[in-house]
């Protein structure tokens, strides 16, 4: 199967944070806490997503405030966050949502995220994604891990599924 007919199928698109949404350097200040640099362009992809009645969901290996309030930021319900195994947390992921991994698009971009990419129904990376994911992903952004590669992913599954149009049509 093609990655878009593998996207006609997605009911959730599951995330990896750090190089996926983010470009996966972390900054530190001098008192401890922690930033992230989150894309717009990716917010809105996500929103658009949900909008078609596709959720989305996050998991992460690393635990953050800044995760937590962007998810929030975003409607998106489901966060599973410090999660080294990415694979066990998937499938605990969907069967709480009574649904299959086959039935979700998995977005990852390093070793840890590579079993999960390879369970899931549509497995995806971005394109500065580890050499092995991206041999083992069914597709692959242009854009790189924060830079707008969700925003890609989002529209690819949107496209897929005839829904992209009436959804950009909702901006004229």
């Amino acid at each position: 199967m093609t990655a878009a007919q593998l996207a006609e199928k997605v009911r959730m698109l599951v995330l990896d944070v750090d190089g996926v949404l983010t470009d996966g350097r972390l900054y530190y200040g001098n008192t401890g806490e922690e930033f992230k640099a989150f894309n717009i362009k990716d917010g809105l992809g996500i929103k658009l997503l949900q909008r078609a009645g596709i959720p989305v969901a996050i998991i992460t290996g690393r635990s953050s405030d800044s995760v937590l309030r962007r998810a929030g930021e975003l409607g998106i319900e489901h966060l599973v966050q410090g999660r080294e195994d990415k694979l066990t947390a998937l499938r605990e992921l969907c069967e709480r949502c009574e649904i299959s991994p086959q039935d979700c698009a998995y977005m990852g971009d390093d070793l840890p995220d590579l079993a999960a990419i390879q369970a899931a129904g549509l497995g995806m990376t971005v394109a500065d994604g580890a050499g092995a994911v991206r041999a083992a992903a069914d597709w692959c952004s242009e854009a790189a891990g924060g830079a707008g590669a969700v925003r890609e992913a989002c529209e690819f599954i949107l496209v897929a599924q005839g829904h992209l149009e009436q959804l950009e049509g909702d901006y004229r």
